[in-house]
């Protein structure tokens, strides 16, 4: 086992380190914090995150350290994985027994026995997730690095420990965790590694879907989620785990005139919005909003190829893709869905000279997702000729100033019509019936399009007319 001459006791401040290291001594056991507390330690990163390995019971050393901070703490124990977990101040600690794992073909759940050190950080995933350091007397401080994963954090590499047809063919879920480092990270994925990984792909079929999407998530959440993207299309992971965004990818000419290949554009557009935003359900919003390209495109005589009613199909692909990879199909999956097919509006209107009635029509239709619409189709902005980009965004900063002016004027966010069927019933004294919507979409049409102003007057008023036109008598004249 290599240990490097590197101490590192000064950076276990916490007293936690203490409080484990004296336990462990009591059970006779040794400890070590191990993963990625040690890598991000190394890389000037905090975390509040800390996996003890101990070559004996990890649960009673969890137990022991629990009765020392005096505090009730109590420890979550998972005895079938023979885990458990503590929180310390701002800290969850995990304690585990040191162990060695095998597998079978059919299975990603290893074979565990009891193991050192050695044993554990040999089935470690990445030599930059394999370090220790000691908490015992002999070792406190001290790294230990059998795989020289401080040599590849210096060097920006993602490497397995171990031969990596082994290390993904076990354990197929660590093919996405290489690309998810290495995006997060910004890391190259080591040369013998990334072969592994599209040698291994198919094995991620035997990976629960919801493993999966935490990876691909995690990537989405990248500062530049673009990288991972084209690390899964390259590997072959992407058309077995997302196919429908793997089929965005190519350009098809004809008579000398082509598209742009649209799985690119969609990682512009990812990355445009990623500098942005942080929310995840905007990122998926710009990774879906061409998701329909494919099976819109058709190629027209005199005009060339077109993708016409990609927004409208796509948004119907949004439930499809979000139950298919276990993504919450409530609020995040309608929000979504509402802009993937409202994308081009705002461009569109940037394209134009912007009516008011227009205006009013996307804040009615988009309520308080407006401005993420707006940086989605602001994001969406993509042509080689700057003139042309620059017209767009003049344009569009007056699209964003009639928005803030309508609004304040019309309050339009979330709105309903100020006259209900309620009042409509009453007015002409109707029971529920086609003629109420007609009238109250007259009335909505009629605000939306400026005629009247959003006022419980004038389209009172505008509804005693609408009634009449209709042959309804006035009941009662109330308001």
């Amino acid at each position: 086992m290599q240990t490097q001459n590197l101490n590192l006791g000064k950076h276990l401040s916490n007293p936690i380190f203490p409080l484990i290291a004296e336990s462990a001594k009591e059970l006779e056991n040794k400890a070590f914090v191990v993963g990625g507390f040690v890598r991000d330690l190394m890389l000037k990163k905090s975390s509040k995150d800390i996996d003890v390995v101990v070559q004996g019971a990890g649960i009673d050393l969890a137990l022991k350290v629990a009765e020392k901070t005096g505090n009730n703490t109590r420890v979550k124990v998972f005895k079938n994985f023979g885990t458990a977990m503590l929180r310390f101040n701002d800290l969850e600690i995990e304690f585990v027994g040191a162990r060695k794992e095998s597998y079978r073909r059919d299975s990603r759940k290893p074979i565990v026995e009891n193991g050192t050190l050695e044993d554990d950080q040999k089935r470690r995933d990445f030599t930059i997730n394999a370090m220790s350091i000691g908490l015992n007397e002999d070792d406190y401080g001290l790294l230990i690095d059998p795989f020289n994963g401080l040599s590849d954090l210096d060097n920006e590499i993602i490497r397995t420990p171990l031969e990596p047809n082994i290390t993904y063919s076990d354990d197929p879920l660590r093919m996405m965790r290489a690309i998810r480092f290495s995006t997060q990270l910004n890391f190259t994925i080591e040369e013998n590694s990334l072969k592994a990984i599209t040698n291994n792909a198919e094995r991620i079929k035997i990976v629960s879907t919801e493993r999966i999407t935490d990876e691909l998530n995690k990537i989405i959440l990248a500062p530049n989620p673009s990288r991972g993207f084209k690390l899964l299309l390259n590997t072959g992971l992407l058309k077995i785990i997302f196919p429908e965004m793997a089929e965005l990818q190519g350009a098809e000419y004809k008579e000398g005139r082509g598209h742009k290949d649209n799985f690119y554009h969609t990682l512009i557009v990812l990355d445009n919005i990623s500098k942005n935003s942080n929310n995840l359900w905007l990122r998926w919003a710009a990774i879906l909003h061409d998701i329909a390209k494919p099976a819109t495109k058709k190629w027209l005589e005199g005009t060339g190829w077109t993708f016409h009613g990609h927004e409208f199909l796509g948004s119907k692909m949004v439930p499809k893709i979000f139950k298919r990879l276990k993504l919450p199909m409530g609020d995040q999956m309608r929000y979504i869905k509402k802009l993937v097919a409202l994308h081009l509006r705002p461009i569109i209107l940037s394209e134009d000279i912007v009516s008011d009635s227009a205006v009013r029509r996307l804040l009615f239709e988009t309520g308080n997702d407006i401005d993420d619409l707006m940086t989605l189709s602001e994001a969406d902005m993509s042509s080689k000729n700057p003139e042309k980009i620059k017209r767009y965004k003049k344009n569009f900063e007056i699209v964003r100033q009639k928005l803030v002016e309508i609004e304040e004027k019309d309050r339009l966010r979330n709105w309903e019509p100020p006259i209900s069927g309620e009042i409509i019933m009453e007015a002409f004294n109707l029971p529920p019936c086609r003629e109420v919507g007609l009238i109250k979409s007259a009335i909505r049409e009629a605000i939306l399009e400026g005629e009247i102003k959003n006022d419980y007057d004038e389209a009172f008023n505008y509804m005693l007319n609408e009634g009449e036109k209709l042959g309804f008598q006035v009941a009662e004249k109330k308001h």
